[in-house]
């Protein structure tokens, strides 16, 4: 990590064009959009695009959608079907879904003023992560927020505004598990009860060499698909945000 960061300060300090003199450099210059070299504006994408994946895991609504998707595939008992590149794929242009109007928000408030030279980087990106903590705030426990607030031994914050987002991001992922937990108690209900059911019925007979789970696989995924369940679990999801 070290050396990765300096070699990104030497390419700085090789990409950054001269500007004639002996003028002081500072990172507001160096953030404004006009001072950026092609290469430099290629090196911070590249950047930007390898921590993406950690930033959609931790800001956005996809930890609530694939871990409710992976109680439903284990409450169904198909095994690996669907697989997951298609939960992971559904679960991620449904986040593009909700959290677009988050995103809209970020452009226009951040990004746009950037590109545009009117806001230097700091603020730019202090614009930016409002929409995304106003986000979080309405999906998070004040219970959960109260936990990092309290192990960060600071002054207890008089409003949202005053707690940090280090604090924000962890309470919001431990609120979205909590969130997925309960959703996927409630989708694995009623699955639970046709295998009793199943399971009793077969008891009964004298069946006890046929395995459960074969027959009430069949009676799940009927059930399944005669009410809809994608539409219903998809639907009640993405309300949930709202």
């Amino acid at each position: 990590m070290k050396r990765g960061a300096a070699g990104l300060g030497v390419m700085v300090l090789v990409l950054w064009p001269e500007s004639g003199g002996a003028a002081a450099w500072s990172l507001e210059q160096a953030l404004a959009p006009q001072g950026l070299s092609l290469s430099l504006k290629l090196l911070l994408l590249l950047t930007a695009l390898s921590l993406a994946p950690a930033l959609l895991i931790m800001v956005t609504s996809f930890t609530r959608l694939v871990v409710v998707f992976a109680f439903l595939r284990h409450a169904l008992g198909t095994q690996q079907l669907p697989p997951n590149q298609i939960l992971i794929a559904l679960a991620l242009f449904l986040t593009l879904f909700i959290m677009a109007p988050v995103w809209q928000e970020v452009h226009e408030q951040a990004v746009t003023p950037y590109v545009e030279g009117r806001i230097q980087g700091e603020e730019a990106l202090t614009r930016g992560l409002e929409p995304l903590r106003r986000f979080m705030y309405r999906q998070t426990r004040e219970k959960d927020l109260a936990l990092f607030v309290s192990l960060m031994n600071r002054p207890k914050p008089q409003n949202f505004a005053e707690v940090p987002t280090t604090a924000v991001i962890p309470a919001f992922m431990i609120s979205e598990l909590r969130t997925a937990f309960e959703i996927g108690f409630l989708v694995f209900l009623p699955f639970l009860i046709i295998d009793m059911v199943v399971a009793s019925v077969l008891l009964s007979m004298g069946m006890m060499m046929l395995p459960p789970v074969m027959v009430s696989l069949v009676f799940k995924v009927l059930l399944f698909v005669l009410v809809d369940g994608w539409n219903l679990v998809v639907g009640s999801l993405v309300r949930s945000f709202h």
